[in-house]
């Protein structure tokens, strides 16, 4: 965690304790930090399990071995590395992973598949073995932590520790979820968004509630972006479990799945706004929403195209009200687009309805609503019912000063 919080950040809430998790973290000295960096989750037996990774084809061993051990469909432990991302170091990261897996389950008397780990941070260095084992060794004799020391050691260029949390009723049970991300640059997901982790005591099926994940995905972490670009580490995996005593789920014919899959939505909107305003340099916290879009993944594209264009990002750092760049990027994003319907306004007021600047606009309420820190770009396309809301911050100096000096 660096010194100085960004503007944007807020105050880590109070979370619940969930049923069957154990937390623990220690110092493995990935890095020459002064904290700890290794996190150790113990998961309660038949503990259900869902994730989605990036689909960056330069991924860790970690994303690879995660996918493969999604298949049984259930967790018993969670091991997180920060510090070192594993990425990029072929058959002795691989190597790494496996040993840290067969180390837990040999504790635990579970299958190695039963173990996920995560690795955040420079790619291209292997994450050393007796570091890993040692960093282990000492969370298994600590006392268990609460859910910001976890938040805090997942952390690499984090300026705040991210967690959130959520609730559902079950028939007359109430289930809890909560939440812990990081991330704060390399933010461009495509499925997840760096690493996040939710825990819930809702029994669940594996298969019910990866779909319940996958689903949320799509609408919150898979719309956001900082930078651009796509990590090789990005996982978010959601563990179940089972200790609520709710009846359990396995589709949305059950009563209280609606509500599982809201509650999980509402968690997984939350933390990804956690990192948007974490940003790398970020000074404003920018809503993209498109309406009027052939479908909502068009919107979805283009607003993507929008919250990631340099120069919409710097015209909002720069508080100047130049809707053309909005223009550009729409016109750039390979989705259908009529230049001749196309609207475009800035927290709330239109500056160019279909197709033409308005002859009356006033940019004065547009530059008092850039000045702040909350900012919200507007496009109606004007072809149809699609529509989606991306998420994303401005471009300063800020995020050039840390990836310059980031290895450093």
């Amino acid at each position: 965690m660096t010194d100085t919080s960004s503007p944007l950040a807020v105050p880590f809430p109070p979370l619940p304790a969930i049923a069957g998790v154990t937390v623990r973290v220690a110092r493995a000295g990935y890095k020459n930090w002064g904290r700890c960096d290794l996190t150790y989750v113990e998961l309660a037996e038949e503990t259900a399990v869902a994730g989605v990774f990036t689909r960056n084809v330069c991924c860790s061993s970690e994303v690879e071995l995660g996918r493969l051990n999604l298949a049984q469909g259930h967790a018993r432990a969670l091991v997180v590395n920060a510090g070192n991302s594993n990425a990029f170091t072929g058959y002795r990261g691989r190597e790494a992973v496996e040993a840290i897996m067969r180390q837990i389950s040999g504790h635990l008397g579970c299958p190695p598949e039963q173990v996920f780990v995560s690795s955040t941070g420079v790619i291209g260095v292997p994450l050393p073995k007796d570091k890993a084992r040692a960093g282990i060794e000492a969370a298994l004799l600590t006392e268990p932590c609460d859910w910001e020391d976890a938040a805090n050691t997942i952390a690499t260029t984090d300026t705040f520790a991210k967690g959130a949390a959520a609730a559902a009723m079950i028939g007359d049970v109430k289930v809890q979820l909560t939440g812990i991300i990081k991330g704060s640059g390399m933010i461009a997901p495509d499925m997840a968004t760096m690493l996040g982790y939710i825990f819930t005591d809702a029994a669940i099926s594996p298969a019910f509630l990866q779909h319940c994940l996958s689903t949320s995905n799509q609408r919150t972490f898979s719309c956001i972006t900082v930078d651009s670009d796509t990590s090789t580490s990005d996982t978010v995996l959601a563990f179940a479990t089972g200790k609520a005593g709710n009846a359990p789920l396995a589709s949305f014919s059950d009563p209280g799945a609606d509500a599982f899959a809201a509650a999980l939505d509402d968690l997984c909107r939350q933390l990804a706004h956690l990192v948007v305003r974490d940003g790398e340099g970020a000074q404003k916290f920018i809503a993209v929403s498109i309406s009027g879009a052939v479908s909502d993944e068009s919107a979805r594209r283009i607003g993507l195209a929008i919250a990631n264009s340099p120069l919409v990002k710097t015209a909002i750092a720069g508080e100047d009200a130049n809707w053309g760049r909005v223009v550009m990027a729409v016109g750039k994003a390979g989705e259908p687009a009529d230049r001749d319907r196309l609207s475009i306004g800035f927290g709330g007021t239109w500056a160019a309805r279909e197709g033409q600047p308005l002859a009356d606009y006033d940019e004065t309420p547009v530059v008092a609503h850039l000045k702040g820190r909350e900012i919200s770009v507007e496009v109606d396309l004007g072809l149809g019912q699609g529509c989606a809301t991306v998420w994303t911050c401005d471009l300063t100096h800020g995020y050039i000063a840390i990836n310059a000096d980031y290895r450093t």
